[in-house]
């Protein structure tokens, strides 16, 4: 009964529409036709499609009125895509089964998931309806106005110095990885605004090495090229801009069987030795040839991705030892450390032998067991391979680099690096993330955050007591990669904002992902790709998912369960987030572009030697984070390269191990005038051997101050005692959010007209109330520049909000 009152409700609805469109596109007879098939449907689906009827008739009355509707037209794409979705989900009830049963978080409920999951989708598809219903009729009536949307030209934007240009304005292009493997790009159910029209090629995950990737394969052993394989990268349209993948996974067996050492010291995403020679000699010609065939394409605007995750964790019983990973190294491998060691100790095997422990005759004869025991961290033979290790990577990466540059000089590279490789404690990964964001053209990574706990057994979500989100992870990451690289284009080839192997909530809050994707932005993030979307038109899953799966987990294989794959509204908010940060790109790079007043002292030295120095730095970090200014790092060569008047006092907190060369740095630094906190007199005191520095740092012309604390509230009042009054915020924002700790964080810019940008970001649980006063004193009047509604200077702001403030002295 409830069906067919609903059906009649959906005529209503529809003869309606037909009698008074203006264009007189809906006629009577095929509503009619709609109305018969729709009284078959299921009543939540009935209950979308009378929304999505209304929906588009508000949009029409819309333009009319010359209100933009291209938020509201991705919330109809969206929904009529999820109820498609859901009624193949319906339909293979076991393919679902079985797609939750490869993720083991899920499989012990996978019946019951599989069950529920259609009418989950229909009902999120009627929540996206009905925000969009409620915000697109507060525009018809007045009460709100919004900034129409600037939409991502896909095919003429271009890569500036440091940001991605369209029609003339920034730009933040996004889109998937992976995306629908399978279908072609010129699809336009899977290449449009509403999940972004990037072009690519490499991109594809399991099985390796096809599908447009720039492969191992391409290069026969009598060194020509297979073309047939080349076709799939040559045959890419030249109409959008996108990147391209040198997929460094595998390797043919003609190489193995001319170079046998030529797995050892592979990694996961890095299937070969790469100080192989025969390896140099192949990914060369490889590089060149594959460079020269794409120059000046649209295909390579946003750049040549190097390498997928690359690491080599060469500790012992680190968690990669499962994939057979880094648990040998190679004879080329060893005789390049020996002669890095020989440059190290400039010939001197007697000091080698002194630090070591050891008695080798000439370095030509020194051992070690890769992967070390951990037992060894902190001792000189650790710190040697463990430095060395990012040395012979960042080589790897530069002989890349080069062979496509001798090709195409004006080719942009970048990175997918794990944010882990810096945030992590361990550094025993072969990533040195300075070096690598200092050698390529643009930023490259992968970072990700945690809306929700941790799903695997044993992992810490401490996090979750004073958050919402793990908002730290995205933000420290950023503000060092930015530190590093300020004027270059940043771009997160695979953001794991969404969903990752550590954690997934198939009803995830679509506050979060508005909220995550635009502190990315705003700390820097020129572009995204998410992971992942994998569903073919027709709602099944894309190729590699289909069949019986037997990836290692968390592969793809287990990805495919309570991802945005199954999120209409998880999906929606992606693009509607994207189509705000874009609509106000300009307010949002002054905000971003600001002066770092704050540096953080980082020592790469540091951190190969010490057990916590991330976890410890980290919890100096959050507590500036939230005091309305830029929190940045230093390093020495920041210190060397980058002007010293971008920042007022430089931190150095848990560092007891610095190279000679980083002492001068921070010594050079205070001749000069600068500001430098030391936590204790324990502060710099070792070298990178663990041996006694004679030195300590003066404060020449500048202003030194030794606390000798480890108290984080002592060293935070001091280091904000030493800005100076012109670089703290115009703006003060005081906030009352029921916790001791904040959780309210703003940026403040002058917007050109006598007034400020301020954005303000809620990553707590509670609501807060927020005021909002000058520093001068003076009274102000405030515009949600997101509604052009006036604000009182007394707010609140509820968990996971964004705001955008027009502030204007009275």
């Amino acid at each position: 009964m409830k069906r067919h009152l609903i059906g009649a409700a959906i005529a209503s609805a529809l003869l309606l529409t037909a009698a008074c469109s203006t264009k007189e596109e809906v006629a009577a007879e095929t509503a009619q036709e709609q109305i018969a098939n729709f009284n078959e449907l299921s009543p939540l689906e009935q209950e979308a499609r009378i929304k999505l009827v209304e929906l588009k008739s508000m949009m029409e009355k819309a333009q009319n009125n010359e209100i933009d509707v291209a938020r509201e037209e991705t919330i109809v794409w969206f929904s009529e895509q999820f109820l498609t979705f859901a009624n193949w989900d319906e339909a293979n009830r076991d393919s679902i089964e079985k797609a939750f049963g490869y993720e083991r978080y899920y499989a012990k409920d996978k019946k019951r998931l599989a069950d529920e999951l259609p009418d989950f989708e229909r009902q999120k598809v009627i929540d996206i309806l009905d925000k969009g219903i409620e915000v697109l009729a507060q525009e018809l009536r007045g009460e709100i106005k919004r900034r129409p949307v600037n939409k991502v030209d896909w095919q003429g934007t271009k890569a500036s110095d440091n940001m991605f240009i369209s029609n003339g304005k920034p730009i933040f292009p996004y889109d998937y990885f992976s995306k629908t493997v399978g279908q072609p790009l010129t699809n336009t159910d899977i290449y449009n605004d509403h999940l972004g029209a990037l072009y690519h090629g490499g991109e594809n995950l399991y099985p390796v090495d096809h599908d447009r990737a720039i492969n191992s394969f391409l290069l026969k052993e009598d060194g020509t090229f297979d073309q047939e394989l080349m076709k799939e990268l040559t045959s890419i349209p030249d109409t959008n801009v996108g990147f391209l993948y040198y997929w460094i996974m595998g390797i043919p067996k003609w190489v193995e069987e001319r170079e046998p050492e030529v797995r050892k010291g592979r990694s996961l995403f890095t299937g070969f030795d790469v100080d192989n020679p025969l390896v140099r000699d192949v990914w060369g010609k490889i590089i060149r040839e594959t460079g020269r065939l794409t120059k000046g394409k649209k295909v390579t605007e946003l750049g040549f991705v190097l390498a997928n995750e690359p690491h080599w964790f060469s500790e012992k019983d680190h968690w990669t030892y499962r994939f057979k990973e880094m648990n040998d190294i190679s004879s080329y491998t060893l005789n390049k450390f020996r002669n890095w060691l020989d440059a190290k100790y400039s010939g001197d095997v007697a000091e080698l032998n002194s630090n070591w422990g050891a008695a080798f005759t000439s370095f030509d004869q020194v051992q070690i067991d890769i992967p070390l025991d951990t037992k060894f961290k902190g001792q000189p033979m650790w710190y040697d391979w463990m430095r060395y290790n990012m040395d012979r990577s960042t080589e790897w990466f530069k002989f890349m680099q080069d062979e496509l540059h001798t090709v195409n000089a004006d080719a942009d590279t970048h990175i997918k690096i794990m944010p882990r490789m810096f945030m992590d404690n361990s550094r025993s990964g072969g990533i040195d993330t300075e070096a690598l964001a200092e050698l390529t053209t643009m930023v490259g990574h992968d970072a990700k955050s945690f809306g929700s706990k941790n799903i695997r057994p044993g992992k810490s979500s401490e996090w979750i007591e004073k958050y919402a989100y793990h908002w730290g992870i995205v933000a420290m990451f950023h503000d060092f990669m930015e530190s590093v690289a300020p004027d270059k284009i940043n771009v997160n080839s695979e953001s794991h904002f969404l969903s990752s192997g550590q954690w997934r909530d198939l009803d995830t809050r679509t506050s979060y992902v508005r909220s995550v994707y635009w502190l990315a932005t705003l700390l820097g993030m020129d572009a995204n790709m998410g992971w992942f979307w994998a569903r073919d038109p027709d709602g099944s899953p894309e190729d590699r998912l289909e069949g019986d799966l037997d990836f290692f987990d968390p592969g793809l294989g287990g990805a495919y369960a309570g991802s945005n794959n199954m999120q209409p509204h998880v999906t929606n908010e992606v693009t509607q987030v994207m189509y705000d940060l874009n609509s106000f790109s300009e307010e949002i790079v002054e905000l971003r572009e600001q002066r770092r007043p704050i540096r953080l002292f980082y020592s790469e030295t540091t951190a190969i030697n010490a057990d916590d120095y991330m976890t410890q730095g980290y919890k100096l970090y959050e507590e500036l984070f939230f005091e309305g200014m830029p929190v940045g790092f230093v390093t020495k060569n920041i210190i060397q390269k980058q002007d010293n008047g971008l920042w007022d006092v430089v931190v150095v907190y848990r560092n007891q191990f610095v190279t000679d060369a980083e002492f001068a740095a921070l010594q050079s630094y205070l001749n000069q005038g600068g500001t430098v906190i030391l936590d204790t007199k324990d502060a710099l005191s070792l070298n990178e051997y663990g041996q006694k520095r004679k030195q300590q740092l003066v404060k020449g012309n500048g202003k030194l101050l030794v606390l000798n604390t480890n108290n984080i509230a002592k060293i935070k009042q001091a280091t904000l005692d030493e800005i100076k009054p012109s670089s703290k915020p115009a703006v003060v924002l005081k906030e009352i959010n029921g916790v001791a700790h904040k959780t309210t964080m703003w940026r403040v810019v002058p917007n050109g007209k006598g007034g400020y940008l301020v954005n303000i970001l809620n990553v707590g649980h509670n609501k807060a109330n927020i005021e909002l006063t000058l520093a001068n004193g003076k009274s102000v009047d405030i515009t949600d520049m997101m509604t052009s509604n006036p604000l009182e200077t007394r707010f609140e702001i509820a968990s996971e909000q964004v705001l955008l403030l027009e502030v204007t002295p009275k």
